[in-house]
């Protein structure tokens, strides 16, 4: 599998986790929210930013 491919398919999967975790803070309570919710959001954030960044690779390749 050439490398332009790998990152396709590794962008696909943050994509779906990004959405994942979009799904979990929508879903949660407020005592979750509270708990979790910082952090998941600064998880979701993170996992965008890196499908971008690698978007951007391959669509450079």
């Amino acid at each position: 599998m050439s490398t332009a491919a790998e990152l396709a398919a590794v962008s696909s999967t943050l994509d779906e986790l990004t959405r994942r975790v979009g799904r979990i803070l929508a879903e949660m309570n407020g005592a979750e929210d509270d708990r979790y919710g910082t952090d998941l959001r600064e998880v979701e954030r993170t996992l965008g930013v890196a499908n971008r960044r690698l978007e951007r690779l391959v669509a450079g390749a």
